[in-house]
């Protein structure tokens, strides 16, 4: 499976902004797909994930919950993050990362395929 996001920029604090991941591979449908993000200095952490299959149930880190909407279109293999209410601390390089075998939670280390990654800019 092959990631690529797209979306990414620079926004005013409060402001939305829409992240897009087009995945390659004809069995998109089977993984859970996660959002996560890394900001310089800290480790990569979970922001988003939602389930294989057609259940699509979501999971969401407690800084984004409310704000961030994790959404995907099996049919165009493609998830989505809208995020909204932007703050200084959703600063971070954003990346797709894809979990087979049945997996959905928020580890890290659980998701086996990943994209390049999308830099978010949040400033006041």
């Amino acid at each position: 499976v092959q990631l690529v996001e797209s979306g990414g920029g620079s926004v005013q604090t409060g402001g939305s902004l829409r992240l897009s991941c087009a995945a390659s591979g004809r069995t998109f449908s089977r993984y859970t797909m996660g959002w996560f993000r890394q900001a310089p200095g800290k480790e990569r952490e979970f922001v988003a994930a939602i389930s294989f299959a057609w259940s699509s149930s979501t999971l969401y880190a407690d800084s984004v919950k409310g704000r961030f909407t994790i959404s995907r279109d099996n049919a165009k293999n493609t998830v989505s993050l809208q995020m909204n209410s932007l703050k200084a601390e959703d600063t971070a390089v954003y990346y797709c990362a894809a979990a087979g075998g049945g997996y959905y939670g928020p580890l890290t280390r659980s998701y086996d395929y990943w994209g390049q990654g999308t830099l978010v800019t949040v400033s006041s």
